[in-house]
């Protein structure tokens, strides 16, 4: 009985070690990606740029709704104005989905995980799932 319980407790050992790989490969993805596509607007430190870009360090939008924030990136937005926890931003967000449901995924747990955000990982499968309610 204690020989099984050693086996199971090294087995979920090795599956929360192989998923926590898993996040920060996508989390190292992420970053390049976030750098070639987001970077130039959102800043490399997520701050934004007042009253035009919103920023990624810690608002709602960011660590709140994954699904919101997951349509978000894939439509856009073409709004005048976009309030974002009581501060109006200006610059429309072209929609990014041309992107793989793989990197939209990477970049999304990038920035939740980073930017002084904690928020959990994005998966490719949630991207899927949300593209497909967009058709």
């Amino acid at each position: 009985m204690i020989r099984k319980i050693i086996v199971l407790a090294c087995c979920i050992s090795a599956i929360v070690t192989i998923s926590a790989q898993q996040q920060q490969t996508s989390k190292q993805r992420g970053a390049a990606l976030y750098k070639k596509y987001c970077l130039t607007c959102h800043q490399a430190d997520g701050s934004g740029v007042p009253r035009m870009n919103p920023p990624l360090t810690q608002t709602s939008y960011v660590t709140g709704d994954k699904e919101k924030l997951i349509k978000w990136v894939l439509q856009g937005s073409v709004a005048q104005h976009v309030d974002v926890d009581g501060e109006s931003y200006s610059n429309n967000m072209p929609a990014q989905n041309y992107l793989t449901d793989q990197q939209i995924a990477d970049i999304l747990t990038y920035v939740r995980g980073s930017f002084e955000n904690k928020s959990s990982a994005v998966l490719p499968t949630e991207v899927k799932t949300v593209r497909a309610s967009l058709k």
